[in-house]
């Protein structure tokens, strides 16, 4: 096959001398054996997205490896140095069970500690929230965590974090890139300090454990929790090493951990996907929980920022909740809590995302709570709490399965918000109830509103260039009707620019450019159309909402809900 001038001159840079001996050979091996993969291995520079730098371990450009690692972290280091002139710079490292990142994770200290900046690195793989929680307490510049989240194997990723404990958001993301790509590969400087690095493990878990019991703990009695029998899957991953000791910490002695999932493993052998957003994921877990006839289902992605929920419905079967129906139950809860405790004053908000359920902006109204709203992506709820510190943040969710309640981490927590769910289920269970009746009576209080994800994956080249042309049509050619419902509304954030589809008239998005369109109808339907800015898909989401006057009535109105999404997905011809 033909492989362009461009590329061919990057594969030649990467076969002289700046470049290690097994480089040269794996760019051999493709250069006879697979062109097609060496073209997708070197076509484009990997780009930071919603979630950092994620791709495919190997040689090239368009790869993970140490030096398109050890690049970033060169660009990093000189940028930190620029921003924090005179000061001792400090950085966390933390990493999770994916082949290599140990590895890695060393390769990036190394690179730090040569530019004279000081290293914690955790010992052994921990969960992404820890790594954010230790960013603040050990009162560092920046912090890396080396995870692909819930990507396939062959996956993995570089996320960066600021003083804050947030990831990158602008103008810090743009400005760090610039530097980055001003640098030859023969700028870094892969010879550790080994006096620079210090090896943390204990002292922060401890910390990292009180703190989450602190934010999610609520003085449930003993005997309701031993009452109360929870599976719980780590798929795998680092949540192993904290949910358990969180569990335990707070009172929870009736766990049961799937023994075919605990131990770490960058293979994932036991599922398709490590992601708890898919109901196979959990199967494992479903099937002991049924057999044992258990009250809920945890399960978490492979660096813990993800927790899946299956609870039993009201005909005692275990239901797979999506992170929308989790997320508005944990945000009643806490304001409940917060209200009965005499803390709130107008003064308090909760974060959410453009493409999460609508119901969330419900919720927070009937306490005199604002919810922002911010673009796709945990780091914009961070920013929230720095953007607005005269307001107190009391939780934060996305429609991906991620939460955080308090500000101690920032970023999705699901090792605070796995014991927050145990809590909420156990007083329900408790006073008679359960978690999945004290959704239901929030549909009745707010409207039962219900949503549907559909990613497409599109992969490599061909791919990329067929999600851009999907999110072209849909600008140029917009739905006048969805569902026999006339569309009132259409955002374009790529273009800042909100459209009244009644009037004309435009408004501006005052919100950062991001490739997302969102048509609303006039009886509440929304549908948001978004390239992953991780994975090479396009999603849908869709949500939809009717009244509900009694909760009697739930199953009736869940199926026109259903039947409303599949009409949807067949005009739209993306089920």
């Amino acid at each position: 096959m033909q492989i362009e001038q461009h590329i061919l001159d990057k594969v030649n840079e990467w076969l002289t001398p700046v470049f290690d001996a097994d480089t040269h050979a794996e760019i051999q091996k493709l250069m006879t054996s697979s062109p097609e993969e060496l073209k997708e291995s070197f076509y484009q520079n990997l780009d930071f997205g919603t979630g950092g730098m994620r791709g495919v371990m190997g040689v090239g450009t368009n790869r993970i490896n140490k030096y398109t690692l050890g690049k970033n972290t060169q660009g990093l280091s000189n940028y930190l140095h620029q921003s924090f002139p005179g000061e001792e710079i400090k950085v966390a490292i933390a990493y999770d069970c994916r082949n290599n990142s140990d590895t890695l994770a060393k390769v990036v200290a190394d690179v730090f500690s040569a530019n004279g900046i000081k290293v914690y690195l955790f010992s052994e793989l921990r969960p992404t929230p820890e790594l954010s929680f230790a960013v603040r307490h050990l009162k560092c510049h920046c912090g890396i965590v080396l995870t692909a989240s819930h990507n396939p194997p062959e996956y993995n990723g570089y996320k960066v974090y600021w003083q804050d404990g947030g990831q990158l958001v602008p103008p810090q993301d743009k400005e760090i890139v610039t530097v980055i790509e001003q640098l030859a590969y023969d700028e870094i400087k892969f010879e550790s300090n080994p006096a620079l690095i210090e090896y943390i493990n204990k002292e922060i878990d401890e910390a990292f454990v009180d703190s989450s019991i602190e934010h999610a703990g609520f003085n449930t009695p003993n005997s309701d929790k031993d009452n109360f029998k929870i599976v719980y899957t780590p798929l795998h991953g680092t949540s192993i090493v904290s949910i358990p000791p969180v569990l335990s910490k707070a009172g929870y002695k009736n766990v049961i951990i799937v023994k075919e999932q605990e131990k770490p493993d960058g293979n994932f052998p036991t599922v398709k996907s490590p992601n708890p957003e898919e109901p196979e994921a959990l199967s494992m877990a479903t099937k002991l929980a049924e057999e044992l006839g258990a009250d809920m289902v945890v399960g978490t992605d492979p660096d813990c920022d993800r927790l899946g929920v299956a609870v039993r419905n009201n005909e005692g079967k275990l239901t797979l909740l999506n992170g929308n129906q989790v997320m508005v139950v944990m945000t009643d809860f806490l304001l409940k809590e917060w209200k009965n405790n005499g803390k709130l004053n107008g003064k308090q908000f909760v974060g959410t995302t453009i493409v999460s359920t609508p119901m969330m902006n419900e919720v927070a109204s009937a306490f005199g709570v604002e919810c922002k709203v911010g673009l796709t992506g945990f780091k914009w709820i961070a920013k929230m709490i720095v953007d607005f510190p005269e307001q107190e943040f009391i939780a934060g969710g996305e429609e991906s399965f991620g939460y955080m309640v308090g500000d101690a981490v920032r970023d999705k927590d699901a090792v605070a918000s796995t014991l927050l769910v145990c809590e909420i289920a156990t007083k329900a269970k408790a006073k008679g109830s359960s978690l999945y009746n004290e959704l239901i009576q929030l549909y009745v209080e707010h409207g039962f509103f219900k949503e549907e994800l559909i990613s497409l994956t599109k992969k490599g080249i061909s791919g990329a260039q067929e999600i851009k042309q999907m999110m072209i049509d849909w600008r140029e050619n917009p739905l006048q009707s969805i569902a026999g419902e006339k569309v009132v509304m259409v955002e374009d954030y790529l273009n800042s620019v909100a459209k009244n589809q009644l009037t004309g008239e435009d408004e501006t998005i005052d919100m950062p450019k991001a490739d997302v369109l969102i048509y609303y109808t006039e009886n509440g339907t929304k549908i948001a159309a978004r390239p992953s800015g991780t994975e090479p898909k396009i999603k849908f989401y869709i949500s939809v909402n009717e009244p509900l006057d009694k909760a009697e009535n739930a199953s009736i109105v869940e199926k026109q809900l259903d039947g409303k999404i599949a009409q949807i997905l067949k005009e739209l011809n993306i089920g």
